[in-house]
């Protein structure tokens, strides 16, 4: 049976790859590492945005990125137990930014966690 795609499809019929994504990393000792986020059920996930606007307005101008295939990105998440990947998510901060100094000192040096909305 053929399938046929029309553009008021909802759900295509076929999955489309989304291509070379713009990829939010970290610098690390190796050189950059791509960063995984967590979904608001606590699943790990990878994310790619398909312009560097769309990441610069979730993740702020001076995210660094590189770009990747999704391929490869999912390649590189999956071993380290992010097998989802998000494109173009809206993130927002878990809790109110607080200072740092005025955190339990359990959480100074624990790094902010940003979970992921649907988009």
């Amino acid at each position: 049976m053929s399938h046929t795609l029309y553009a008021e499809d909802p759900e295509p019929a076929e999955r489309v790859p989304a291509g070379p994504l713009f990829v939010p990393v970290r610098p690390g000792p190796a050189g950059c590492t791509a960063r995984l986020f967590r979904t608001p059920f606590g699943g790990r996930t990878a994310v790619g945005f398909t312009s560097p606007q769309r990441l610069a307005a979730a993740l702020g101008g001076g995210q660094p990125w590189i770009r990747l295939s999704e391929h490869a990105l999912r390649a590189l998440a999956e071993p380290v137990g992010a097998t989802g990947l998000t494109v173009d998510p809206r993130l927002a901060p878990t809790v109110p930014r607080m200072n740092r100094r005025d955190a339990p000192p359990d959480r100074r040096d624990a790094p902010r966690t940003h979970h992921l909305l649907a988009v």
